[in-house]
Formats: C-alpha cells, sequence, structure tokens
C-alpha cells in the first residue's frame, strides 16, 4: 500500500470517527425544555413533546402531562427550579406518548389520572411505532375529578371525543385557566381516527368546553392563549370539517381532498394530519 493511500485511509478514517462521536454526543444530549409562569403559582413547561402545566401548592406539585420518558429529569429540574415541593399529582389530557411517556417515571412517587378510554389506549397500544412500556394512569374517570391539595383545586373534565376518545380538559378554577391537551394543538387538527378521534364530535367537544369561566389557555401545543384564541382555533375546526365534507359529497377521492388540506389548511404530504386523519377523515364524512 502506498504512503498516498494509507494517508488517505487514514485521515478518512479519522474524519469518520470524528462525524460518529459529534453524533453520538449529540444524540447523548437532553432535551432543552424551558419553563414560564402563566399565573400565580402557574408554569407551563415547554420542548419536545407536549406543554406541561405545573401548578405549585404548599403540599405539592400537580403536573398537566408529562412529555415522553427522555423528558423526565428535565421536567423535575424545571420543576425545582421554581419549588421545592414534589410532584404529586400528574392529570393526563390524552394517551399519546409526548403527553404520557413519562407516566413510568412518575409512577413510583406520583400518582396519575387520565379519562377511561385514554387507559385503556395505552393498556391496548393503540399508537403505533411508540415503545410498550409506556404506563398506564391507575386511577381513571368517565365525566369528572378533581385533585384537591395545598387548598388549591384542579379538575379534569371529558367533554367528549376529538383529538382522541379520551381527551380531558383540566380546569384551574382558581385561575381561570384551562389546559386543553391536543384539542388545542399547533394551527390545524389532528384527527387521532385509531385512537376513537372524530373532527364532527370535536367542535362540539370544544362548545361544551367554552362554557367553563376561563380567560387563558394553556395548549398542548405552541403558546398560551385566550379564550377568544380557543373559539378562533374551533371554528378553524369547523371550517375544515365543513370544506371537507363539501368535498367528499361532490365525490372527490382522498387524494384530492388531500390537495385542498394541504392548501387551505396547511396538511403537509408527509404530515400526521395526511397519515392519521386524511383517511379517517373520509370515512367519517361519507
Amino acid at each position: 500500500m502506498s504512503r498516498t493511500l494509507f494517508a488517505r485511509l487514514g485521515a478518512a478514517a479519522l474524519f469518520f470517527t470524528g462525524c460518529w462521536i459529534a453524533y453520538t454526543q449529540t444524540q447523548a444530549q437532553p432535551p432543552k425544555l424551558t419553563i414560564s409562569k402563566v399565573k400565580d403559582d402557574l408554569y407551563m413547561i415547554e420542548g419536545d413533546g407536549g406543554n406541561v402545566a405545573v401548578y405549585v401548592t404548599s403540599e405539592g406539585v400537580i403536573l398537566v402531562d408529562d412529555k415522553f420518558e427522555q423528558d423526565h429529569d428535565a421536567i423535575v429540574a424545571q420543576v425545582k427550579s421554581v419549588t421545592g415541593q414534589p410532584v404529586k399529582y400528574i392529570l393526563s389530557t390524552h394517551y399519546h406518548a409526548d403527553h404520557s411517556g413519562g407516566n413510568a417515571k412518575f409512577l413510583p412517587t406520583a400518582e396519575i389520572i387520565s379519562t377511561a378510554n385514554a387507559r385503556t389506549n395505552i393498556v391496548n397500544h393503540t399508537q403505533p411505532n411508540v415503545p410498550s412500556d409506556i404506563a398506564a394512569a391507575r386511577v381513571t374517570f368517565t365525566e369528572e375529578s378533581a385533585v384537591f391539595l395545598g387548598g388549591k383545586e384542579v379538575r379534569a373534565r371529558y367533554f367528549g371525543r376529538g383529538h382522541t376518545n379520551g381527551d380531558a380538559i383540566v380546569y384551574f378554577p382558581a385561575l381561570r385557566t384551562i389546559h386543553t391537551g391536543d384539542l388545542m394543538a399547533g394551527t390545524t387538527p389532528l384527527i387521532d381516527y385509531r385512537g376513537g378521534g372524530s373532527v364532527v364530535e370535536w367542535v362540539k367537544t370544544l362548545d361544551a368546553a367554552m362554557k367553563l369561566d376561563f380567560d387563558t389557555v394553556i395548549p398542548g401545543h405552541g403558546a398560551v392563549t385566550t379564550k377568544a384564541g380557543l373559539l378562533t382555533y374551533r371554528d378553524n375546526v369547523e371550517k375544515l370539517r365543513a370544506r371537507a365534507a363539501g368535498l367528499i359529497r361532490q365525490g372527490k377521492s382522498q387524494d384530492d381532498v388531500g390537495k385542498v388540506m394541504a392548501a387551505e389548511f396547511g396538511w403537509g404530504p408527509k404530515s400526521m394530519q395526511v397519515q392519521w386523519s386524511l383517511p379517517g377523515l373520509m370515512a367519517e364524512l361519507k
């Protein structure tokens, strides 16, 4: 082997070794989470998954959702940045791994509460391509549950189907604030038909939730907003439903409907909306 070729091979080996080290170090880095204050004793943790609400009381902390399993330590660190109290309860908005994936790591020290349908969806491994060991809540409800801790109250309500068949709205009555889970997330709805979701029922579910006395909304993903912001989102869901239903009545194909959803509602060609929602939308609105 010539010295030139040997040198080139050595340089290549060093290059790929360096790339691999950089790759593995990047992969090993913990997700970056940030915490911000919403109202008195109520905070929101965002980044790498759904928004987590943190309600601080004199007897412990109540969380809404717990992101992915990998986020557990970062969530705990963010909580410790605002209080020395431990996490006592987690109210789960729904079964998806970016909202309930941390259940297993929290269950040894905290109680997790969800709708009965959310628990069933976890137990039945309804969501594809997620770890099979996601833990389900030990306490469930069908219509309403409440936690009283340190003189404060948090309620979880099930108003009906929408994103899934087990979406909980979490209500902080003293703060006039709700956490919607993914009944409001981003700018356009993701209807999980595998998990019992419904674009038709979604609007009815939000209409029922709008009757609560609140002025502030923590969405499943995105920035904190207002009741007016939630109403705008609700109207967008209704607009999408009506538009899709009209196209389907005209005999348009799934591809045709998908193109309109992309052009008018931002459904990307490889988005979860196209993969999860579009086929079910065609069937529900037929």
